[in-house]
């Protein structure tokens, strides 16, 4: 082998090795890049081998080949880029053997306690992963202001029991601490952990994910637990290089398409956990990038690249700008949700090996979605096998394809039966490409893959289907081609400066972090930039801005594969100590035992004696409706639900009365969260709720004999039932609210329509977990009590929890919301009956069937969302979302103006001459009342169309695909001018649109009255006569 290049010779380094290690098979190629524009994309050799148990042999036999193939020297290769699936395997097959325990340490002070980590994983998974955890002191406010300051003795404490263990992974998870670069918590506590436990790994989550407290733990802990192997198989990867005197740098793909150092990728494995399909995709718009290139020549267009194996087929959409499109704020693996990038991918089961059945006059023709995978050499027919595969058709189709012995197969089939089979395959290919589509317009799709062969050469909603040369090592390619990049995801206040000057600040960051990361100055780009101000928060703003650019091939200080004296430290074999650790971890992580599996078309609620006793089945349900329901605002209701539902693991119990039972002179109290959904996903829930109650009623003399959520929409539709519960307050919740929906006001509640007596909310009394408590036994009016509580929450944290006084059983009846609680279950229930039954892209439909059908509701829109405008005014989030029609019946745009919460769907006229040439330039024209799809009070809900779960205001983003409803509103707000001067379009600026329903209210159904056990429930659904609200 040639020996170190000297300085001089640096310019001869223009090659670029690119190696995929599947769990199959392994690929490599040889790429010069100064030749990608040829004919022959600049691939000088590349192989494809099998993937062996140690991949050092694997990938230096692939290289090697290559070398003597193409008479390439050592001198000339500037870089090898690797791409593995390893990692992600490991904790897929839940395997032990590369999985190590790990100890959790959360700075949060007083703050997440009743939600322990990996609380919402699997249970194989948290008894295998995690072993111990802790809660100390530390954290940070959204401010940047101490929650707390670390303790290091305290630390220290914890290091001992982790120590006397056997833990040598550790995870320092603090609040808010991806925007720490002050304090430095993490950074501090992970160095008195090193110090205390010599040789451990120890992961900052600052470093693994971004802002979201539970997730970006649950990516830290993944992380940790897979360090040891991560090392092993880099130094695997490395060492072949080594031995074959490659003097450069060794990089491993990312999940986004770009690459790491082997020292990052070590250190950060979960990094890499999705850059099998990202590959694959750059891969696939390298081999055909001339297709891709725009008419001015600034950017190519977006493709959909099919990626066809052995048993599925994955299809993934390649933005403009070369990377794929992402996947929603949250991805999961293996059960494990977490928040790092991903990207959007849809696999079917459809591959080369998938097995065809011929149809019957009873039965059609199928394909897949079983194959024969990897056994296609021995069990497809043209290789001597008794399995008719897909392969085997498509030879039979094309003998030209040289693939086995097409004469075993000549004659199988009829033509009628050759064409039905090409026409399962196209339509399955079609209707997964029309689903991840987003826009009507057609677009180039490229076909690659080792079954691309079973794949028709023309296909509907396709400008053109492509099937590129070398397509089989398309994921080498990927990693050959791939870029570098940076992200910078950080909040700033903006009292001092604009967005803009701190946007633009933060991009030069970017570039400039790209650049180190080895990319080539002129090349770098700024690819995806954000700005979501922080509601209830003076003055800040979180800011999101992704870089990108070509690796820097005359950079000498990239990390390169470490000589033979420079070895990592050798891995210790896990022994019996971490063995028992191990079995230990097991019983304290997996202390509460999961929810059974439910068949959704059988399930009963527990009701007895007309209370309703909720299960982890209801609550699943009632959050996924509560969301809904929020119509974009309150909140996740997610950690909410997970507090509930370890309370109920607990033994806690939950009952649920309905409105009719509750008698007149009863106490129905009430208490809600209320802050910044930002702040709601960070900094986790402690006891503030219950504070709040208690200094209450130190001022109310009758205590609460119930509670009722504020609002069923978001996060609050959840307190009630946690505030009621056995474990808290033991009293039943009622079955309804004050809202029906989420509002982001006080005063936007059904007590303030009726106006009865005023004020309603007060006394009142506030806490914020950490120490701190506010009281207002008197106020003048709600509107007071709501701007005193509001000042309140920009200095405590902006998240508290918050008491409001109990008002009678009587008046309850009249003013309540009623059955919203079973309005969210049943929601809850069809989402997840569509997805059981693979129906969620009618779920919309379904939803809009649960709220009383087409009377009273309707599908108003699906789309993409294609724009997003935010800003910040007086602690609300204001804001636009844009939706662009998919076709059909749904064409055109419209637009969602929301105040937290959706506001109005409201189509997009096209424009004209004449309005283009009249219409001022810099006043938008206002809407017209007949471009009004839906308006307040009736709800406008956003749902994902990928899986029908509802979508937050500060979750719009670019390119989801959505269903917008809209579901006609309680008569409670429609019965009076007062409700709809508080709740509808006035209250929200909209003076020149009036509201006109969408249609009529449905009372939703009770699940007590649908399923008591105990008594008939005829009766109980006779109506009720309501009182008008007052007009006064």
């Amino acid at each position: 082998m040639e020996a170190k290049a000297e300085p001089q010779a640096r310019p001869r380094r223009r090659l670029r090795i690119g190696v995929d290690v599947g769990g199959t098979n392994t690929d490599g190629v040889v790429l010069e890049p100064s030749r990608a524009w040829d004919e022959d994309r600049g691939i000088v050799a590349w192989h494809k081998t099998a993937t062996t148990s140690n991949p050092s042999t694997g990938i230096s036999a692939l290289i090697i080949n290559m070398f003597t193939t193409a008479g390439i020297s050592a001198g000339d290769v500037a870089s090898v880029t690797i791409g593995t699936t390893a990692f992600v395997n490991a904790v897929v097959e839940r395997d032990a053997s590369r999985l190590s325990p790990v100890a959790v340490l959360r700075l949060s002070g007083p703050f997440s306690k009743h939600v322990p980590p990996c609380v919402d994983w699997p249970a194989d998974m948290r008894a295998l992963v995690l072993g111990y955890y802790a809660l100390v002191r530390g954290g940070l406010e959204v401010d940047g202001t101490l929650i707390g300051d670390i303790d290091e003795a305290q630390i220290r404490t914890q290091c001992r029991e982790i120590r006397a263990r056997g833990i040598r992974s550790v995870v320092v998870n603090g609040v808010f601490s991806p925007i720490d670069n002050l304090e430095r918590q993490e950074e501090r506590a992970a160095a008195i952990v090193r110090d205390e436990i010599p040789g451990s790994d120890v992961v900052c989550s600052k470093e693994v994910a971004s802002l979201g407290f539970l997730e970006r733990e649950n990516a830290a802990i993944l992380n940790a637990s897979i360090l040891r192997f991560a090392r092993a198989t880099i130094r695997s990867f490395q060492e072949p290089v080594r031995q074959l005197g490659l003097d450069c740098p060794v990089f491993i793909t990312q999940n986004d398409g770009t690459i790491l150092s082997g020292d990052m990728a070590a250190r950060l494995p979960i990094r890499t956990f999705s850059s099998g399909p990202t590959n694959s995709m750059r891969g696939a718009a390298f081999l055909v990038q001339g297709s891709r290139q725009s008419t001015d020549g600034s950017e190519g267009e977006a493709m959909m690249v099919v990626d066809i194996g052995g048993t599925t087929t994955d299809v993934g959409l390649l933005l403009a700008n070369g990377f794929p499109r992402q996947q929603a704020a949250y991805s999961e693996l293996a059960g494990v949700r977490m928040n790092f990038s991903c990207p959007d991918i849809k696999s079917i089961g459809l591959g080369g090996g998938s097995i065809v059945r011929r149809g019957t006059d009873s039965k059609p023709t199928t394909i897949g979605p079983d194959s024969v995978g990897y056994r296609l050499t021995d069990e497809a027919t043209i290789f001597g096998g008794q399995v008719l595969t897909a392969t085997d058709c498509a030879v039979l189709a094309d003998p030209g394809l040289r693939i086995g012995n097409a004469d075993l197969v000549k004659g199988m089939l009829t033509a009628e039966e050759e064409a039905e089979i090409e026409n399962v395959v196209r339509r399955k290919l079609e209707k997964v490409i029309d689903t991840m589509k987003t826009s009507p317009d057609d677009l180039p799709v490229i076909l690659v893959g080792g079954g691309a062969i079973i794949a028709p050469n023309e296909l509907k909603g396709a400008t053109k289907v492509l099937k590129p040369r070398w397509s089989e090592v398309a994921n080498a390619i990927g990693a050959a081609t791939a870029r570098v990049s940076a992200v910078v995801d950080t909040v700033k206040s903006t009292e001092s400066k604009t967005s803009q000057q701190l946007l633009d600040e933060i991009c030069k960051e970017a570039i400039e972090k790209t650049v180190a990361a080895g990319a080539t100055p002129g090349s770098v780009k700024v690819v995806e930039m954000e700005t979501l101000p922080l509601q209830y928060i003076a003055n800040k703003s979180r800011f999101i801005v992704r870089a990108a650019g070509e690796f820097d091939f005359s950079r000498t200080d990239l990390a390169k594969s470490p000589p033979a004296s420079e070895e990592s430290r050798p891995e210790v074999e896990e022994d019996a100590g971490e063995t028992e650790t191990r079995q230990k971890g097991q019983t304290n992580a997996a202390g509460s035992v999961e929810a059974p599996e439910v068949d959704i078309g059988t399930y009963k609620p527990d009701v007895r004696s007309r209370v309703w006793y909720i299960s982890e089945t209801d609550l699943g349900w009632i959050s996924t409706g509560c969301y809904v329901l929020g119509t974009g605002g309150g909140g996740s209701p997610y950690p909410h639900m997970i507090l509930l539902r370890q309370l109920l693991r607990a033994g806690a119990v939950v009952r649920v009365v309905s409105p009719d039972d509750v008698a007149d002179d009863s106490a129905v109290g009430c208490g809600c969260g209320a802050g910044s959904p930002t702040v709601g996903i960070e900094k986790l829930q402690g006891d503030e709720m219950m504070e709040a109650q208690t200094e209450l009623y130190k001022m109310c003399e009758q205590r609460a004999t119930h509670m009722i959520a504020l609002e069923i929409g978001g996060g609050n539709g959840i307190q009630g039932l946690t505030l009621a519960a056995s474990s808290n307050m033991d009293i039943p919740c009622v079955d309804g609210d004050w809202m029906g929906r989420a509002y982001p006001t006080k005063w936007q509640t059904t007590p303030v329509v009726f106006n009865e007596r005023s004020p309603i909310w007060s006394p009142i009394a506030v806490a914020d977990g950490n120490g701190n408590v506010v009281v207002m036994p008197k106020a003048a009016s709600d509107l007071q009590v709501e701007r005193v509580m509001r000042v309140a929450l920009s200095e405590m944290g902006s998240q508290v929890g918050c008491a409001d006084p109990p008002v009678t059983g009587a008046e309850m009846k009249r003013w309540a919301v009623e059955h919203t609680v079973s309005q969210a279950w049943r929601i809850g229930r069809a989402v997840a009956r569509a997805r059981q039954n693979n129906t969620v892209d009618a779920v919309a439909e379904t939803i809009v069937d649960e709220c009383g059908g087409d009377a009273s509701g309707r599908v108003l829109f699906k789309g993409k969302i294609v724009g997003v405008h935010r800003t910040l005014r007086k602690g609300h989030i204001y804001g636009e979302c844009i939706v662009e029609g998919l076709g059909g019946r749904f064409t055109g745009r419209i637009k969602i103006p929301f105040k937290n919460e959706n506001i109005a769907a409201i189509r997009i006229p096209e424009p004209t001459e004449s309005s283009s040439s009249t219409d001022s330039p810099d006043a938008p024209a206002l809407e017209s009342q007949e471009d009004v799809l839906a308006i307040v009070p009736d709800l406008v809900c956003v749902v994902d169309a990928q899986n029908g779960e509802a979508i937050g205001t500060p979750e719009y983003r670019y390119g989801l695909l959505v269903a917008v409803l809209g579901l006609a509103a309680s008569d409670r707000w429609t019965g009076s001018q007062r409700g709809l001067d508080l709740g509808g379009p006035k209250a929200f600026g909209f003076d020149h649109l009036t509201y006109a329903p969408l249609g009529v209210f449905a009372k939703p159904r009770s699940v007590i009255d649908e399923f008591d056990r105990d008594h008939d429930a005829s009766a109980s659904n006779v109506p009720k006569p309501r009182r008008a609200p007052s007009t006064t």
